[in-house]
């Protein structure tokens, strides 16, 4: 099925209700998206739930993996962005496309384990939690170290110092502002709208969560390194350093919208 001429959207069903939609933003992805679905699915198959892929028209070709899986699987959809771009907005396309109760997304390289889902889930449904987020940074969590790339001890020590720089400035009870490893309460998006660059957007987010006053908690989970593929986070120091002040341009604008009451 297709929607005018940027945007074609494969398999939508708006007559069954659904728990949950799990939104999976991809580009370049082929080589995991399959194993992902499959480990996704396992997970939540005690659920009524949905899983939308959003791709911004691979040239590797991800979407159509996605259309293959989708035959065999009516709870797959994709969503194929032919001229649009960039994570926040592909998250935003599957949460205006969701119809669950709950919404997640996570990263599409294998490194956030599906195990960890029904975890997430329970922190809302019994535990009354408006969002559920998992942490590297709580006590269990934890980054598999590599040598060199984006999983080097170097860029673990970047990511960990940034996030505790983020948490000292914010005075919030929270850990992980660049997770993106999340289950939200739909409702949740009825007064926040995700927005920014690729892991801005995370930090706005929970920042503006917990001053709405929505209950966030924080599941421990171990980040694993990617194995194909290449990372879009950075590649070495001055990537994260050109990012980490993107960042601080986020947290100090956010603060300045808390003080001056216009947040």
């Amino acid at each position: 099925m297709t929607f005018g001429e940027d945007v074609e959207i494969c398999n939508i069903d708006t007559e069954n209700k659904v728990n949950i939609s799990v939104v999976l933003p991809t580009y370049n992805e082929i080589e995991n998206i399959g194993t992902l679905i499959e480990k996704i699915c396992k997970e939540v198959a005690d659920y009524d739930y949905e899983l939308i892929v959003v791709d911004d028209d691979s040239p590797d070709g991800t979407w159509k993996k996605v259309v293959q899986i989708s035959e065999h699987n009516h709870a797959v959809r994709i969503i194929r962005r032919i001229r649009e771009r960039g994570l926040t907005s592909a998250i935003n396309e599957g949460i205006r496309n969701a119809k669950g109760d709950m919404i997640l997304w996570m990263d599409c390289d294998l490194s956030m384990p599906p195990e960890i889902i029904p975890y997430l889930i329970k922190e809302i449904q019994e535990n009354g939690y408006d969002i559920s987020v998992g942490s590297r940074y709580v006590k269990g969590g934890g980054l598999v170290i590599t040598r060199g790339g984006p999983d080097s001890i170097m860029s673990a020590f970047l990511s960990s110092i940034l996030n505790y720089c983020i948490k000292f400035l914010f005075n919030h009870d929270f850990n992980d502002y660049t997770s993106g490893f999340v289950v939200a309460r739909k409702g949740v998006f009825d007064i926040i709208q995700l927005s920014g660059d690729y892991g801005e957007y995370f930090i706005d987010f929970i920042f503006r969560a917990i001053n709405n006053g929505f209950k966030v908690a924080e599941v421990p989970y171990i980040c694993q390194p990617r194995i194909y593929g290449k990372s879009k986070t950075g590649t070495d120091i001055f990537d994260y350093i050109r990012k980490g002040i993107k960042y601080f341009f986020v947290v100090i604008r956010l603060l300045i919208l808390k003080y001056t009451k216009k947040l």
